[in-house]
C-alpha cells in the first residue's frame, strides 16, 4: 500500500516559499496540498510556477486554507509581525506547524504560539534549514568527541549578506512594522543558533551586545554584534549584517582541537559539503609553518538540507497521526531558547550595551 503523503498547505507566496515548495515536492513523505494568498490570482500564479499539482486547492485568504480539513500540515513564511496571529489561528484549526525564522517578535509571542501546539497536541519545527544537513551531525560528532576536540571553550559565527539599495529600503526584512528585528532577526538568528548549537543548547548567563550597531532611518538593525558568556567560562561572539559580503561562518576552539566551515547556513553545493576540523598540533621547530594541519571532511547527500528538514517534519507528523505520538519537544525548545538570547541581545543594545541576563 502507498504511503500517504502529509499534506501541507503554504500560507503566502514569499520567495523563501518557492524554496520550500520544491522540498515539499521533493520530500518522500510529504504533497503540496494548497496555497493561500490575500489575492487568489498571485495564489494561482505561484502555484502553477511552483509545481504545485493540477488538483492542488486554491484559495484567496488565508483563513480559507486554514478552514481546509484537509490541510494537515501549514507553512508560514509570512512576516515575523504576522507569525502570531497566523500560527495561533492554526493551530486552533488543528494544523501542524512549520513556521519561518525568527519565529516571533519577542519570546512572549513566542510561548502563545508554542501552548498552542502543544494543547492541541502539534507538531512545531522552525525553518532552520542547516540543522537538518547531514553535515551538521558529522559536525556535531566531532564537538563530542573529547579526545579529539577536548571541551569546547569559544566559538565565532558570522552571517552576512549586502542588500542593495532597493534591499535596504523596500525589503520586508528592514520594515519596523513587518519584520522589525533587522538583521539580528534574520542573519542573527542564524549566528545565535550556530552557537547555541555547539554549546548543547546550554544557554549562556550574560549577553552583552557589541558597539556600533547600524540602523537604517526606521530604527532597523542592519547590522550588529554580540557577545555570550557562560558560567563555565566559554564565550563566543557573533556578528551579523545586510551590509557585508555574504559570509556564513562558524568557528570553534576546543581544548585540544577546532573546526571551521565556510557556509553552513546554505552550503556551496546543494548535495556536497565540506568543514575542517584538526586536533592538537603545533608548530614546526622554527616557527614556519604547523605538522598538522586542518583535515577536510566531505559529507555528500541525496537531498537538499530542506527536503532533510521537510522530510523529518512530515515523518514526526506521521507518527503523531497514524501511531497516536506526542509531538516532539525538542524543536520548539530549540527554537525558544534562540529567540531568548535574541532578546537579550535586542535589549543589550536598547540599554546602551549593558550586560543583560538571559532569562529561562
Amino acid at each position: 500500500m502507498a504511503e500517504t503523503p502529509v499534506r501541507f498547505a503554504i500560507l503566502g507566496c514569499a520567495d523563501i516559499a518557492q524554496k520550500l515548495s520544491r522540498a515539499i515536492n521533493l520530500s518522500p513523505n510529504s504533497t503540496l496540498y494548497a496555497v493561500g494568498s490575500r489575492s487568489f490570482d498571485k495564489a494561482k500564479k505561484f502555484a502553477a510556477e511552483n509545481g504545485f499539482p493540477p488538483s492542488a486547492k486554491i484559495y484567496g485568504s488565508y483563513e480559507a486554507v486554514l478552514d481546509d480539513p484537509d490541510v494537515d500540515a501549514v507553512y508560514i513564511p509570512l512576516p515575523t509581525s504576522l507569525h502570531v496571529r497566523w500560527a495561533l489561528l492554526a493551530a486552533e484549526k488543528k494544523k501542524h506547524l512549520l513556521l519561518e525564522k525568527p519565529v516571533a517578535l519577542n519570546v512572549a509571542e513566542f510561548d502563545q504560539i508554542i501552548e498552542a501546539c502543544e494543547v492541541n497536541g502539534l507538531q512545531f519545527m522552525d525553518g532552520t534549514m542547516w540543522m537538518h544537513h547531514p553535515r551538521t551531525a558529522m559536525m556535531k560528532e566531532i564537538l563530542s568527541d573529547t579526545q579529539r576536540f577536548g571541551h569546547l571553550k569559544t566559538v565565532h559565527s558570522f552571517v552576512s549578506w549586502a542588500g542593495d539599495d532597493d534591499f535596504l529600503k523596500n525589503n520586508i526584512r528592514v520594515k519596523q512594522d513587518l519584520d522589525g528585528l533587522g538583521a539580528l532577526g534574520d542573519a542573527g538568528w542564524y549566528c545565535i543558533r550556530s552557537i547555541l548549537w555547539a554549546c548543547d543548547f546550554e544557554l549562556p548567563n550574560t549577553v552583552i551586545a557589541l558597539r556600533g550597531p547600524v540602523l537604517s532611518e526606521a530604527g532597523v538593525i542592519l547590522a550588529c554584534g554580540s557577545s555570550l558568556q557562560w558560567e563555565d567560562g566559554k564565550t563566543a561572539t557573533f556578528h551579523c549584517s545586510f551590509l557585508s559580503n555574504v559570509a556564513m561562518d562558524i568557528i570553534a576552539f576546543g581544548t585540544k582541537g577546532s573546526l571551521y566551515v565556510h557556509d553552513f547556513v546554505i552550503p556551496y553545493l546543494e548535495k556536497s559539503a565540506s568543514f575542517s576540523a584538526a586536533s592538537t598540533n603545533g608548530y614546526t621547530e622554527i616557527v614556519t609553518g604547523r605538522f598538522a594541519l586542518p583535515f577536510e571532511h566531505v559529507v555528500t547527500t541525496d537531498l537538499p538540507q530542506e527536503v532533510c528538514m521537510v522530510r523529518e517534519f512530515s515523518s514526526l507528523v506521521k507518527s503523531i497521526k497514524e501511531c497516536g505520538s506526542k509531538p516532539e519537544s525538542e524543536w520548539p525548545s530549540i527554537s525558544r531558547k534562540t529567540q531568548l538570547v535574541l532578546d537579550a541581545v535586542k535589549v543589550s543594545i536598547e540599554r546602551g550595551f549593558e550586560p543583560v541576563q538571559v532569562g529561562a
